[in-house]
């Protein structure tokens, strides 16, 4: 197969210009809102960070996969910009307050299952 029919047939299925959806693009905006106004440390790849600057590296990330298709819903937005190191491959950890750090992936989801149940 020639790589011109390869790319008609990628646009054709839809694969080549996968794009998150409305609503996961409003889930996306509102976790980067929640991590912003958190008030929680953001720790990548051994260094804490406070949240307005997390949620600066993340939506530079997010930006990159969206460029690259690779995001189509929220939770492959926590799994490849917001879990871990794209570099080194370590977790991310938030932590707020007091708290233990806790993974960022964790963090994440229980940011996104609250806001699905509209809390």
């Amino acid at each position: 197969m020639t790589r011109c029919m390869f790319a008609v047939l990628l646009l054709a299925s839809g694969l080549a210009t996968a794009q998150p959806s409305a609503s996961t693009t409003q889930e996306i905006t509102q976790l980067f809102a929640a991590l912003e106004t958190s008030g929680c440390r953001f720790q990548r790849n051994g260094s804490w960070h406070e949240a307005p600057e997390a949620k600066a590296h993340l939506q530079r990330k997010y930006d990159y996969l969206l460029k690259k298709r690779q995001l189509t819903t929220t939770e492959s937005f926590i799994d490849l910009a917001a879990s871990r190191s794209s570099v080194s491959g370590r977790a991310y950890h938030v932590q707020c307050g007091q708290s233990a750090p806790v993974d960022s992936a964790a963090w994440f989801t229980g940011r996104l299952s609250a806001i699905r149940a509209g809390r």
